[in-house]
């Protein structure tokens, strides 16, 4: 019982981690382009440029410190990763409260982006201490995370701001703080010493080591392909989203705002109560094959001239599990010493996705929304997103089969519940 208890707590901590590296990415969101702006008088086309310049070093940060961070755990363990890199947030927060000029603040986003890569060890962690069969709708739950962190980050940080733009800072690093202290008392290690077999090689640690793992087996390769073209394409949402309600039917930001909440809580419940027994009906693989039909739906529905169809749309493209399902298809065909190693290189592929991904859609946009174009074909980047998932379901289709819906054992014995710390 005391085992299942554990189990219980640091499974409720590895969702709260992940939670507050959204919630904390998303508080500062509203709040960064006002101090940025502060310390180039004021001049937003100079901050924007900023701007830009700091969310693709956070994106290269990503693709550089997953598959680091991610073998750095097969290697030493989830727990000291886990632990350090949340207590590395905390002080990358209150570096940018207290950040005098760009630079502070430059640092602080590459601390940021190297702390955050955790993500990678977390979704380890939990193929560690969850069996195959159940893995997907673990997945669902880190990915509920991420929904209520899309929901509640940027509204918290909207009221915090209001007061003062550094103490959203200081929030956001009392919350990071407070979770590494928490993870100390209920977090065991969940790697046992006799399977941290692997040693730390940068060939295959960086992220073009990385694709050694990733290309060891014709199917992993293959899912690889179908993370990376919804990683890319997902990112027409965080670029796109805004600014085509407000060009395509003049909504205000508070209606905006309404309707990303709207995305999110659904995204958020869904992943959370859904996947594990949609899942255990109909398999992983129909699940996949099922999710990406339905983004492409949803996709298409958010590209109309309509209002109320975009509403409906933005519901739909709530509702697919792609990435819980697709995530425990590949933990299958790795061992349990290499769990770290292709959650870090998951993460190198979505870092990349986020390289590429704002400028493919953003300027489909700015080629589609201006005076000079056609207001017909605004929804461009909408119907452009639901091509990249045609072509990953073409791909998902290819590269499994029927037998993936069928729970396989890992090559390996199960680890034991807790490992000793």
């Amino acid at each position: 019982m005391l085992r299942a208890e554990r189990r219980r707590a640091a499974t409720v901590f590895i969702f709260i981690t992940v939670l507050i590296d959204m919630l904390t990415f998303g508080m500062i969101g509203p709040v960064l382009p006002k101090l940025i702006a502060s310390f180039v008088g004021n001049n937003y086309a100079h901050a924007a440029q900023v701007i830009g310049v700091f969310a693709t070093v956070w994106a290269l940060m990503q693709f550089f410190c997953s598959p680091l961070l991610g073998m750095l755990s097969d290697r030493v363990g989830r727990r000291p990763v886990i632990l350090i890199s949340n207590g590395v947030t905390a002080i990358d927060y209150a570096i940018m409260a207290l950040a005098p000029n760009l630079w502070w603040l430059f640092a602080g986003r590459v601390l940021s982006g190297i702390a955050t890569a955790n993500i990678a060890t977390a979704s380890a962690y939990i193929a560690d201490v969850t069996e195959p069969a159940k893995r997907a709708a673990a997945f669902g739950m880190i990915g509920s995370a991420f929904g209520l962190g899309f929901v509640l980050g940027p509204a918290i940080g909207g009221i915090v701001g209001n007061v003062d733009p550094r103490l959203t800072f200081w929030v956001a690093a009392g919350f990071a703080l407070l979770n590494t202290l928490y993870g100390f008392l209920v977090l065991p290690e969940s790697l046992p010493l006799e399977r941290r077999t692997r040693t730390l090689e940068w060939k295959r640690a960086n992220p073009l080591g990385s694709l050694k793992l990733l290309r060891s087996h014709p199917e992993l390769w293959g899912l690889t392909w179908v993370n990376f073209i919804t990683y890319t394409a997902h990112e027409v949402f965080p670029n796109v989203w805004v600014i085509f309600c407000i060009a395509a039917y003049g909504w205000s930001t508070g209606s905006v705002g309404l309707t990303l909440a709207l995305v999110g809580i659904v995204a958020a419940i869904n992943q959370a109560t859904m996947v594990g027994p949609v899942v255990k009906r109909l398999g992983e693989r129909r699940v996949l094959l099922a999710s990406l039909v339905i983004a492409v739906v949803g996709l298409a529905l958010l590209g109309t001239n309509s209002g109320i169809v975009f509403l409906i749309g933005a519901v739909v493209v709530a509702l697919p599990m792609y990435q819980a399902s697709s995530q425990a298809l590949m933990t299958r065909r790795v061992g349990a010493a290499e769990q770290g190693e292709l959650q870090g290189a998951l993460g190198s592929i979505r870092g990349i996705s986020m390289l590429i991904g704002p400028s493919i859609f953003t300027l489909t946009f700015a080629q589609f929304a201006g005076p000079w174009r056609s207001a017909g074909l605004i929804g461009a980047p909408w119907f452009l997103a639901a091509l990249f998932y045609v072509a990953s379901l073409v791909v998902a289709w290819r590269v499994t089969s029927r037998s993936d819906d069928v729970v396989l054992p890992l090559p390996e014995p199960a680890p034991p519940i807790y490992a000793e710390t």
